[in-house]
């Protein structure tokens, strides 16, 4: 496993010849060894349109790619680290949430509208979330960040989970997301999460949810 939790905050990633990982821009805490930084102008694995989707999402700085042999420690802004791993399966993550990844893992971008309609768009003007989230899928191991912590609520398909937007921070199976809102129209001016807005997720698989609203 590349990744080595140090506390809740900090991660140790192993750096090894002829493997990549990729990170956020300013994750790098501290490093040993041999280790490369160099800025990925196509956004990971996704290419071109990866990257225009983090840059939609005001991500107006690209990953870096960590190359080399040694070990580097990341964290960002003092939040919380959760590291998931991948077996084959796919994992949703909002692009500002995301820490670091293996190079083994496919990057690509989702416009989150492609599921949730116009209520999809909504959700990113009201909420002040990105319209767009980071899609990774094969084997291998994502740091995400979040305030608070995460924890991880099962979704089956007789029990779909209701989250608040703000609070979302992943999610992973064959998993379909809606956006609904239990407010009127004027109700929901200056609302961007909790009673107004809920993201209903149901299906098969899990969804991880940071303990505090706050946007990082």
């Amino acid at each position: 496993m590349p990744f080595t939790r140090i506390n809740s905050k900090m991660i140790e990633a192993r750096v090894v010849p002829g493997q990549r990982l990729f990170s956020q821009r300013g994750a790098m805490l501290a490093y040993t060894g041999e280790v490369r930084f160099t800025p990925n102008i196509t956004g990971g694995q996704g290419g071109v349109m990866s990257m225009i989707g983090r840059r939609v999402a005001n991500e107006d700085t690209p990953l870096m790619t960590v190359e080399g042999q040694g070990s580097v420690m990341f964290g960002h802004g003092g939040h919380h680290v959760h590291v998931i791993d991948l077996n084959g399966d796919t994992l949703y993550v909002e692009a500002d949430r995301l820490l670091a990844f293996e190079g083994s893992l496919q990057q690509s971008t989702m416009f989150m509208g492609s599921q949730g309609g116009v209520m999809g768009m909504v959700r990113g003007q009201v909420t002040g979330q990105g319209l767009f989230t980071t899609k990774l899928e094969g084997h291998g191991a994502v740091a995400v960040m979040a305030h608070g912590g995460v924890f991880e609520l099962p979704i089956t398909p007789h029990q779909p989970v209701h989250v608040d937007p703000q609070a979302y921070v992943a999610h992973r199976g064959q998993v379909q997301n809606k956006l609904s809102t239990a407010l009127g129209w004027r109700d929901m001016i200056g609302r961007g999460s909790g009673e107004a807005f809920q993201l209903e997720l149901s299906g098969n698989g899990t969804v991880f949810v940071q303990a505090s609203e706050e946007k990082l």
